[in-house]
C-alpha cells in the first residue's frame, strides 16, 4: 500500500505539472496576441482605442490565469510532497515492524535453545557421565542418549558434555564429529557456563564458525551440569549445544512474504551487536560483512539513503527469560526503477 500511495503521488504531481505547463503555454500565446492587438490598436489611432482597451483586459486576465496556474502548481507540488512523505513514513514503519518481527522470530527460536540446554543438563545420562567421568561405559551411554535427542531435535549440529576441566567426555554424533577428549576449557561459553549461579543460568556465544564441527556456523548455548541434577547442586561438568545456524537462520530471514518484484530488490538481515551480518536473505556477507547501519532511535527506526533505498531496523525485544544479544533485524529495499 505505501508503494502504491507513493506511485499515485508521483503520477499526480507529473500529470498536474503537465496540465499547468499547457495552461502556461496558452496564457503565453494569449499575452502575445494581446500585445499584437495593442500594437495594431495604437496604429489605428482613435478608431482602435476601444479595441485597445479590450486587448489590455485580455492581457491582464492572461496574467491572472498565469498567477493562478503557478499557485496551483505550488499547491499540487506541496500535496504530492506531503503524500509522498506520508507514504515513505508508512513504508518505513512497515519495514521497522517487519525487522522487529524477524529478530523476534529468531529470539523465540533461541529462547527454546536456552530451555533445551538447561533441561538436558538434568538428564540422568548426562549427570552420570559427569559424576563418573572416567567410566567409558557411562560416557558411551551419555553419547547414545545425546544421539537420541539429536534425532528428535534436528536443529542442532551436535551436543557435547565436558568435565570441569574442559575435556569433552561425550557427544551426540561421535561418528561424524571426533571431539571426545578435546579440550574446550578456553572457550568463553564453557567458562561462562561453569561459573553459572545455579541451574537456571546459561551461557551463550556469538554466532561463529566452529572448526571442530567442520567449520559449521553455530549459535552455542551452554550450562553447568550439577550433581544429582539439582538446581543448586555442585558443578560437575558443562553441556554445550550447537544450533545449526547455517541451515536454520535462512528460514527466519526468508520468512517474510514479498511479491516477486519486491523480493528482487529487498534484503532482510540479522545483525549482531557489532553490526556484523549474521544472516541475510540473499546469502551474501554472512559472518564477514559489517553493515553501516545509521541509528537514531536505538530501538527501531528507518531512513532513506541517497540512492533512494530505504532501511528499516529494530532492536531485539528478547523473549520470555531470553534477553537477546543486542541483535537487530534490518530490511533494505532498493527503489523501484521506472521506465
Amino acid at each position: 500500500m505505501p508503494e502504491r500511495i507513493l506511485q499515485v503521488a508521483t503520477d499526480m504531481s507529473g500529470h498536474a505539472n503537465d496540465k499547468i505547463t499547457e495552461i502556461k503555454g496558452v496564457t503565453r500565446a494569449t499575452r502575445t496576441l494581446a500585445l499584437n492587438a495593442l500594437i495594431e490598436a495604437a496604429r489605428a489611432g482613435d478608431a482602435g482605442r476601444g479595441f485597445g482597451v479590450v486587448a489590455n483586459e485580455v492581457k491582464e486576465i492572461s496574467q491572472q490565469v498565469t498567477q493562478i496556474a503557478e499557485e496551483l502548481q505550488a499547491m499540487f507540488d506541496k500535496l504530492a510532497e506531503d503524500l509522498a512523505r506520508t507514504a515513505q513514513t508508512a513504508r518505513g514503519d512497515r519495514f521497522a515492524d517487519l525487522s522487529r518481527y524477524v529478530v523476534e522470530l529468531m529470539d523465540r527460536n533461541l529462547y527454546e535453545r536456552s530451555c533445551d540446554v538447561r533441561w538436558w543438563a538434568t538428564d540422568a545420562a548426562v549427570v552420570d557421565a559427569c559424576e563418573k567421568r572416567d567410566d567409558a561405559d557411562v560416557a558411551g551411554w551419555a553419547s547414545s542418549r545425546l544421539g537420541v535427542i539429536l534425532d528428535s531435535y534436528t536443529v542442532y549440529l551436535d551436543l557435547w558434555v565436558a568435565d570441569t576441566d574442559g575435556k569433552v567426555i561425550a557427544n551426540g554424533r561421535p561418528g561424524k564429529y571426533n571431539v571426545v577428549g578435546r579440550d574446550v576449557s578456553s572457550e568463553a561459553w564453557f567458562q561462562q557456563a561453569r561459573r553459572g549461579r545455579d541451574g537456571s543460568d546459561y551461557a551463550v556465544a556469538d554466532v561463529d564458525r566452529n572448526p571442530l564441527l567442520d567449520n559449521g556456523a553455530t549459535a552455542t548455548y551452554a550450562t553447568a551440569v550439577r550433581r544429582g541434577g539439582q538446581v543448586n547442586g555442585e558443578v560437575i561438568g558443562v553441556i554445550g549445544v550447537f544450533f545449526d545456524w547455517e541451515n536454520q537462520a535462512p528460514m527466519v530471514v526468508n520468512a517474510i512474504s514479498f511479491s516477486d518484484e519486491e523480493k528482487a530488490r529487498t534484503r532482510v538481515m540479522l545483525l549482531d551487536s557489532a553490526d556484523k551480518v549474521i544472516a541475510s536473505s540473499d546469502g551474501q556477507g554472512v559472518l564477514q560483512e559489517k553493515f553501516p547501519l545509521k541509528i537514531e532511535d536505538p530501538r527501531r527506526g528507518f531512513y532513506l539513503n541517497g540512492d533512494g533505498s530505504i532501511v528499516g531496523y529494530a532492536l531485539t525485544p528478547g523473549y520470555e527469560t531470553y534477553q537477546g544479544l543486542g541483535w537487530r533485524g534490518v530490511i533494505v529495499q532498493q527503489s523501484r526503477k521506472h521506465n
